[in-house]
This record gives C-alpha cells, structure tokens and sequence, in this order.
C-alpha cells in the first residue's frame, strides 16, 4: 500500500562526460560573489579545482575558499565556514568534492543568517528553516550520500559525541549538482567502496520499512541489483565508465526522496552507524557496513516477509525445501559474502570500538520508529555488541 505524499524535487542534473559545462548555464543565474568549498585538496591533484575555477573565472565571479572540509564535517568548521560566507557577501556556495562537502555546503547556506546557535536549532530541536538560504550548487567528485540532490546534512559534535543529520526540505536542496563519473575515478578503493555500501544502506533504510509491495519496492529492488553488478566490476577496474556512471546514478536515485514516498523509513542502520562514527571518526560507509548484519539479523523475526522477498528478488536465493526464515537468512549470507567480496569493514572493531566503548555509543544513539521493530538500548548494546 502506497500512503499518502507530496513529492518535489528542484535540483537539476548535469550528467555525463560533458556534465561541467552545465556551469556555463546555472553561474549567470546568480550573483557576483562565489563561496568555493571543497575538501583536503585531491581536486587541486586531479585537476578538477583548476577546471572549475576557469569557468568561474570566465563568467566574471568573485572567488572566495573554504577549503579543508573534512569527512565528518565538525560545528567548528561549519561556525568558520559561516563566518567566510558572511566575510565574502557569498551569493552562491560551489561545494567541489564528495557527499560531506555537499552536505556541509548546505549546512552553511542555512546557517550563515540563522539567528541563534544554529547546531542547537537544526541538530538539536530540529528546527526548520526560517531565515535567508544561500543557494548551493555540488559538483560531485564521490558518489554514495545522495547529498547532490536532497536536503539533508549531517554534521559531527565531538564535544558532545553527537554526529546528527538533519533532512530539510525543498528549499534547502543544491539549485544545480555537476556529475562526471570520470570525477570519481581518482578516488582510493577504501572511499571508493564506502561509498558504494553507503548507497546501499539508503535503499535498505527504505526498503525494510513497512507499507510493503509498494511501487518503490521493486524499483529498490532494481537499484540494489544494477549497484551489486557494477560494484563488482568497479572494484577490479575502477575506470570501468558504465560501471562508474551506472552506480553514480543509482547512487542520486538511492536518496533523492523518491523511492521513500509512500514508505515508513527505517534509518536505525544510520543511527547507529553515526553513533559509532561519532566516537571513531571513521569513515561513515564502513560504520555502516559493520554494523548493518548484525542489526537486519535482528530484526528479521519482524519483517521475515520481506527479507524473503529481499533474498529472492535480489540474491537469486532459490527457496524450493527452505522454511521462509531459512531463504530470508540465505538472502543475508548472500549479502555479507557480497561485502566481504568487495572489501567492506565487517567489524566495528576494525574502526577503533572497543568493548569499553559500547555504553557510551549506545548513549549517543538515536532510536527511530519507521522500522520493523523500534529499538530498546539494550537491543542497540547487543547489536553493537554482536558487531565487535
């Protein structure tokens, strides 16, 4: 049953080899002054920054930096990165670079006139816009969030071992986001591959979560099976162009908001994925990916339907003389001989946890209610446990 939505969407795309030229369009749209945020400098290696900045400088802006973004953008650097945009009169933010620049672009569009603290009033009373947005334009050089086109925006308090995100609406999407497969080519296989679970967990997040035999279950189901073909032949030739293109779209589609209309939403994967991201600093695809098994083993008991039909339509799992549980766990073992063929980080041991460290993840955990079962916190310190 699909329930009730209404859907928007306001990015526009540019794909392709020639996607950058899409600059040529969007920059006369707005003003003089250009805020650029990117990352620790791997586009000033590969030769992307000094692209961007040419045709910036063709269409007659003001370039003002924001470098050194990192992969779990902090308070701190997002309290500086409001004082550059203020400092430069930014009539547009350009965020360079993979998903936590994309994000920490927009977290600043928002940020830069809000009027109080704005961790406390977007992370945590989750507060909605209400003041001036600088428009955001992305040109992505990772793929995996989905942050080119959607509201949200995750950011890290290690003061407060909090590492939140915050899904705003419409307003706050990128105007423009700039996909070049070839962008992603230079990236080290370990980002590579985080990213590439990170696309899988958002199309999980949604598919386990009730309102089930929705239309945007079997397109999930599409987008899962076209990302674990490519993931596989990206891994052994990382400039395989269909491989790179085809998971760098199913990486938009996996969290443009589309597939979640009509859906419950789980996201407790997230939850605690961030959680352990919080207290490590590790690479948040790979969070992901050690803790997701030992929580969907969980909660299988309360959604064995669909896991059944994720073990069949997505891992081929024949369930002729297996009781349904048996074919929903095969789906599962499919899934983690997959990860491990790919070269994911199984344990949250591999990224620092250790076992001392369990209460205090556990307290910084948010507990959802969209998924098949709503977790008490001593089911989150068993599955963390289970993910030692």
């Amino acid at each position: 049953m699909i329930g009730d939505f209404t859907y928007c969407n306001p990015t526009k795309l540019y794909f392709g080899k020639n996607a950058l030229n899409g600059l040529n369009e969007e920059l006369p749209k707005y003003g003089k002054n250009v805020l650029l945020v990117y990352g620790g400098g791997s586009i000033k290696k590969n030769g992307i920054y000094d692209k961007v900045v040419e045709i910036l400088k063709a269409n007659g802006k003001e370039i003002y930096e924001d470098a050194g973004v990192m992969p779990n953008p902090t308070v701190e650097k997002l309290y500086e990165g409001c004082e550059r945009a203020k400092k430069a009169k930014a009539d547009l933010i350009l965020a360079v670079g993979g998903g936590s620049v994309c994000d920490y672009a927009k977290a600043v569009s928002i940020s830069v006139d809000c009027k109080e603290d704005p961790w406390e009033k977007y992370y945590i009373r989750f507060e909605d816009v209400d003041n001036k947005i600088i428009p955001v334009g992305c040109v992505l050089t990772m793929v995996g969030t989905g942050s080119e086109m959607n509201g949200g925006a995750v950011i890290t308090n290690h003061a407060q071992k909090l590492k939140i995100g915050h899904v705003f609406g419409e307003n706050v999407f990128p105007k423009f986001s700039i996909l070049n497969p070839e962008f992603t080519y230079t990236l080290p296989k370990y980002q590579m591959t985080a990213g590439f679970f990170d696309i899988m967990s958002h199309i999980l997040e949604q598919y386990f979560s009730g309102n089930d035999d929705n239309t945007s279950d079997y397109v999930m189901e599409g987008l899962l099976r076209s990302l674990i073909h490519s993931a596989e032949i990206a891994v052994n030739n990382p400039t395989d162009y269909e491989a790179r293109s085809n998971i760098m779209w199913t990486a938009t589609w996996a969290l443009n908001t589309f597939v979640a209309k009509g859906k419950a939403t789980d996201w407790e994967v997230h939850m605690l994925g961030q959680a352990v991201g919080a207290h490590t600093d590790a690479t948040h695809g790979m969070t992901l990916s050690a803790v997701s098994l030992p929580y969907y083993r969980h909660i299988l008991p309360y959604g064995l339907a669909k896991f059944k039909r994720y073990a069949i339509n997505v891992w081929n799992i024949d369930p002729a003389g297996k009781s349904d549980e048996e074919t929903a766990l095969a789906g599962l073992d499919a899934m983690e001989k997959w990860m491990r063929k790919i070269g994911l980080v199984m344990n949250i041991s591999e990224l620092g946890v250790t076992e001392e460290m369990i209460d205090g993840i556990v307290k910084s955990t948010l507990i959802m209610q969209g998924g098949y079962k709503v977790l008490t916190s001593e089911e989150v310190r068993d599955i963390l446990k289970a993910s030692l």
